[in-house]
């Protein structure tokens, strides 16, 4: 299992993905995190991200898992032609029940466990991996995924990594005031978690 898991971005070791990839650069971007934005405004941020990729050498493509909700054979198959999945950030709850409704959770856990591509993720997109998204309706509204597909929200995380990812902490941006009350909760709670400033990466390898 590979992966390149940042608080904000490429971070600041973006050389980190590049040595993962080993030489690979066919890259997937999945932008589902922001589906409750305005249209347009999800289409320039995830163009972004796309460009930001291109820029470091790699072949980036969207692919939105919208497309195969409730047909995760196409998905698997799509996704078995990349290298690296981009996962960018936005909201998690949003994020993980995109991911349910294709079956990317699957078949993401079941790539990874073959060694078959890297996921590469910062903010929401590494927070799914945790056990659980408990905490952190404090920074994100779970609503939101409602209103974007109209199901329940999910709570658990995919459980990829055996600790809660928290980003953004003490960082320059305005969710990092609520990142302190996610903190706290999981002290008092007696939660696992991990925290990290942006500009922080962590590896598994």
């Amino acid at each position: 299992m590979r992966l390149f898991l940042s608080s904000w971005k490429l971070g600041d070791a973006p050389e980190l993905l590049d040595d993962l990839a080993n030489g690979a650069r066919n890259a997937a971007v999945i932008g589902n995190a922001l589906d409750a934005l305005p249209a347009p405004q999800r289409q320039q941020a995830t163009g972004r991200e796309t460009a930001m990729l291109c820029d470091r050498g790699y072949l980036a493509t969207e692919v939105d898992l919208r497309d195969h909700f409730g047909d995760a054979g196409t998905l698997a198959e799509r996704l078995a032609g990349f290298d690296v999945v981009w996962v960018h950030g936005g909201n998690p709850f949003v994020l993980r029940l995109a991911m349910a409704l294709s079956g990317a959770d699957r078949i993401l856990t079941d790539l990874l466990y073959r060694d078959a591509l890297v996921y590469a993720g910062w903010s929401a997109g590494a927070c799914v991996l945790s056990p659980s998204l408990r905490g952190l309706e404090l920074v994100d509204d779970p609503a939101d995924a409602v209103t974007a597909y109209d199901r329940q929200v999910l709570w658990e995380g995919l459980g990829l990594l055996s600790y809660a990812f928290v980003p953004h902490y003490r960082s320059p941006i305005p969710e990092s005031e609520s990142i302190e009350r996610v903190v706290e909760r999981y002290d008092r709670e007696g939660v696992l978690y991990r925290v990290f400033r942006d500009g922080e990466v962590t590896l598994v390898s």
